[in-house]
């Protein structure tokens, strides 16, 4: 497993949480939230544990307080909820984090998708799906649970990823360690879009991949996002409580 791009992001960050501590940690069913001391909160998804214990993090009842650099280190580390809270400790750095040109449109919208495009997405996004059925645009749709309508494997999705124009990755792919492999499968798509909650709103980390935008969430109301989390919701129903950001990058640059 290769966690390039997660150690750029534990990089990038390192200096931003010195001497800063966790205020608070929820790991909901659906996602994990962080809290530092100086106030700022971030987001992450929280993987299916696919173990048989009921104790899924050892060290649980000890987190608060610890240094927000050793959640951070959880980026690299080969356990999947390690990467939940290093990312979410990341996101909860990253919310006072200026990136000029934010904007707040649709993700889709500087994409500029057509009916002629090509597009391949990483993850089911159900909004995102209906969107671009309206579009009318050749779509495939890469994801691991295979109940869902009209996805392929992921082996079948690595033609699709080199064949695409438009590529839309899930922010989630940090945390299952599979973004570097993404990101070396896809051939010359025109336009790259890491999308979700838990996409890092860090454009400086991207500057040598092909991504070309980043839309993820900025937590706004800490108390309203951690409620929602502690009771198993998810983005639909802490949406009222971030700021979703879209930034775009130039490639190469």
């Amino acid at each position: 497993m290769s966690l390039v791009m997660q150690g750029k992001l534990q990089d990038f960050i390192a200096d931003r949480v010195a001497g800063v501590k966790i205020a608070e940690v929820r790991i909901g069913l659906g996602y994990t939230a962080v809290k530092l001391d100086n106030g700022q909160a971030g987001l992450a998804w929280t993987p299916k544990s696919m173990g048989g214990e009921c104790t899924h993090l050892h060290n649980a009842g000890t987190l608060c307080e610890k240094p927000a650099m050793e959640l951070l280190a959880g980026l690299t580390e080969a356990r999947p909820l390690l990467r939940a809270l290093g990312l979410a400790t990341a996101n909860a750095a990253l919310a006072a984090h200026p990136c000029p040109g934010a904007t707040t449109v649709n993700a889709l919208s500087p994409l500029g998708i057509t009916a002629d495009s090509r597009v391949a997405m990483v993850g089911y996004f159900g909004p995102v799906v209906s969107d671009l059925g309206k579009v009318g645009c050749h779509l495939d749709i890469i994801e691991l649970d295979s109940s869902r309508p009209g996805v392929i494997s992921p082996e079948q999705g690595k033609k699709a990823l080199k064949a695409c124009d438009i590529a839309i990755l899930t922010g989630t792919s940090l945390i299952t360690g599979t973004l570097d492999d993404l990101l070396s499968s896809l051939g010359d798509p025109r336009g790259v879009l890491l999308l979700g909650p838990s996409a890092p709103l860090c454009p400086e980390i991207f500057a040598d991949t092909p991504v070309t935008q980043i839309s993820g969430a900025r937590v706004l109301d800490c108390d309203g996002v951690f409620r929602v989390v502690s009771e198993g919701g998810g983005t639909r129903l802490f949406k009222p409580h971030v700021a979703f950001e879209t930034v775009t990058l130039n490639r190469g640059n």
